[in-house]
């Protein structure tokens, strides 16, 4: 980009016929930064001088912040943060921030600076968690919700469905309501011997998102409270093989992002 505008002030020769992109001042290269987003912004700061100083300015990143950034940074050890750029506050968030014991996680989408939140199996509250019976804990780096156990052999993936049985019999009941009155249902069949077509895999052995709903936050003030559960309440089957990992908030906009593993 930068050496198809810089060829436009210079004529066939080499020799210079006008102001160039260095000439730009850097405060109207701000103003324009404003209107872009974070990796165009990085894109551009390497094209020279002006545009470098353009894009470490604390007036541009700050509208790339949200306005309640200050209290997710509150979840930050101070010495990370303290006398940090905006850009580098920006940085900052854009990666993970563990709270909760670690049990959740929040993070400034980095293409549009929205905020993210995931809430791991360990920050829910789970029916009889605390049986062995019913309930294994297992490491994993994956994420998400899928039927049957994994495992690496050989340094591959590999599932084993050995006990997963009883999830196509009846449907799984996703709830999400909102201290304000929002209210989302659905319910989706877990197992289900044909082709997911939507995931473009069966649904064995794949962590699969499942979106409950949507709900709308207006303001800040007063603080809207989140429930959600997922249950199946039968008696007349078992059921087993469920391994459960995370619950995603996320921007609506930002969800085909996060479906086509964008999201990051």
């Amino acid at each position: 980009m930068g050496a198809s505008l810089s060829n436009l002030t210079e004529g066939s020769n080499g020799t210079v016929m006008g102001p160039g992109l260095g000439d730009i001042p850097e405060s109207c290269v701000a103003c324009v930064f404003t209107y872009l987003t974070p990796p165009e912004i990085c894109n551009l700061a390497r094209l020279n001088r002006a545009f470098r100083g353009a894009a470490s300015s604390d007036s541009v990143w700050e509208m790339k912040l949200p306005s309640n950034y200050q209290d997710l940074l509150d979840l930050v050890p101070p010495e990370r943060y303290q006398n940090s750029s905006k850009k580098d506050i920006f940085a900052i968030l854009s990666r993970p921030v563990p709270f909760d014991d670690g049990n959740k996680e929040i993070w400034l989408d980095r293409v549009t600076g929205r905020v993210c939140m995931a809430i791991s199996a360990k920050g829910m509250a789970i029916t009889g968690i605390d049986d062995r019976r019913y309930w294994n804990w297992v490491s994993t780096e994956e994420s998400r919700l899928h039927l049957g156990r994994f495992s690496k052999r050989l340094g591959r993936r590999v599932s084993s469905f050995e006990h997963t049985h009883g999830w196509d019999i009846k449907p799984v009941t996703f709830e999400l309501s909102t201290s304000d009155g929002q209210l989302a249902s659905c319910e989706h069949y877990l197992d289900d011997t044909e082709q997911d077509y939507d995931n473009g895999n069966h649904k064995r052995g794949c962590w699969i998102d499942y979106k409950v709903g949507e709900f709308i936050v207006n303001d800040s003030e007063p603080v809207t409270e989140v429930r959600f559960s997922v249950k199946q309440i039968d008696c007349t089957h078992s059921k087993g093989g469920l391994c459960v990992d995370s619950v995603f908030i996320i921007p609506t906009d930002l969800k085909e992002r996060k479906r086509k593993g964008m999201l990051k």
